[in-house]
């Protein structure tokens, strides 16, 4: 271990380094082999994803798109704990109370960047090792190809602080087996490891520690087709063990989570929570009773609208709710709560589902004409 002196000078030293030398750049852009490598590099943050990441990001993926040396597209993050775990959003909430452009240019460029992984034309590879929320889901789950580990911890926690669960989740949670995705979006509900395969959110399921060969074995191909990076995957996939006997975490609740997340209101599942009167069923309703109202109603209009959506209609829908967002306060106040000073008490307002008018929600669902999203 450093010195204390010592460590000092290292952290100083790290701070006269450019920005952009390799070891201090947020985001590490190189072509390797077959492959063009993305690899987040903020690790002391979890990799959290700010708006000059997804500047350089986007640009690179359509160059590699159009490159015919390059036959496949590596996302990972550095630091061993997290693969992404979520967007900037302290920077957002502090421009946002200054009236600064940022939060329309931030969900806007996010949106295009998600929008451009959904539709690429080379197989995306997203190794999601770790921690993978938010806005890490978004650089991910719309990719070909989704690899957890025994160490990825997936959730969409964005109700807890005044948001939704935006970069494309209108699309794809909707479309997970029965009722799970409403659950996973209402109550921000956590999966690990294989969990996260059997719900339908990763593709393959590898050790943590092969990870790596995985990596150099992807980049080794040669000239590779979507097959050929299929099977390298499945092979990997096959001889993974962990946790390979065990039953989804959620498999005993699949029957009530699809009946009773099934109600076409946010009163009427609140309701059907309460009847029902179960263990299962009261632990849902206190995580629900510390979520935003306002929240819990979007969200769930987003997925019900959804879920017929093609992947642009859905982030053109959720750009128009995370400016309605922006606007309001239930959005500052759960990221003060949560976030900033943790005391974990947001004071939302509405406070009570009822008071969250169907006009209030409709507004936030209205096209914004020239701002709207344009992909």
């Amino acid at each position: 271990r450093l010195k204390p002196f010592n460590r000092l000078q290292v952290i100083l030293q790290h701070l006269k380094m450019s920005k952009h030398t390799d070891s201090t750049a947020e985001v590490l852009l190189e072509k390797r082999g077959c492959a063009g490598i993305i690899t987040l590099n903020r690790p002391r943050v979890l990799n959290a994803l700010n708006f000059s990441m997804i500047r350089q990001i986007y640009p690179q993926i359509k160059t590699w798109e159009q490159d015919p040396e390059t036959f496949l597209i590596i996302i990972k993050g550095t630091g061993g704990k997290a693969f992404c775990a979520g967007g900037d959003i302290i920077a957002i909430t502090d421009a946002g109370k200054a009236g600064d452009r940022l939060p329309q240019d931030f969900f806007r460029e996010e949106y295009i960047l998600n929008n451009a992984i959904g539709t690429c034309k080379k197989p995306y590879v997203a190794l999601i090792d770790g921690i993978t929320m938010g806005g890490g889901v978004g650089v991910s789950v719309h990719g070909r190809f989704r690899v957890a580990t025994e160490k990825t911890i997936f959730a969409m926690p964005e109700t807890a602080i005044g948001l939704f669960p935006d970069v494309g989740g209108g699309y794809f949670l909707p479309r997970l087996s029965g009722k799970i995705g409403y659950y996973l979006a209402l109550t921000g509900f956590r999966l690990k490891g294989r969990d996260v395969l059997k719900a339908g959110i990763a593709t393959h399921f590898v050790e943590s520690e092969k990870i790596p060969a995985l990596e150099k074995d992807l980049i080794a191909l040669k000239s590779p087709s979507t097959e050929d990076v299929a099977d390298l995957l499945n092979s990997y996939h096959v001889k993974s063990k962990v946790d390979q006997e065990k039953q989804f975490v959620l498999e005993e609740h699949m029957e009530k989570i699809n009946s009773l997340f099934s109600a076409n209101s946010m009163e009427e599942i609140v309701k059907k929570l309460k009847q029902d009167g179960s263990p299962f069923a009261i632990k849902q309703l206190e995580t629900i009773s510390k979520m935003s109202p306002t929240s819990l109603k979007l969200t769930l209009r987003q997925l019900r609208e959804g879920a017929s959506m093609s992947l642009q209609e859905v982030l053109t829908m959720e750009y128009r709710l995370s400016q309605a967002c922006m606007k309001g306060h239930d959005f500052y106040e759960g990221v003060r709560a949560v976030l900033v000073d943790k005391d974990q008490a947001p004071r939302w307002k509405p406070a009570a589902l009822e008071e969250v008018s169907d006009e209030f929600v409709d507004d936030c669902f209205k096209p914004l004409g020239n701002n709207d999203l344009k992909l």
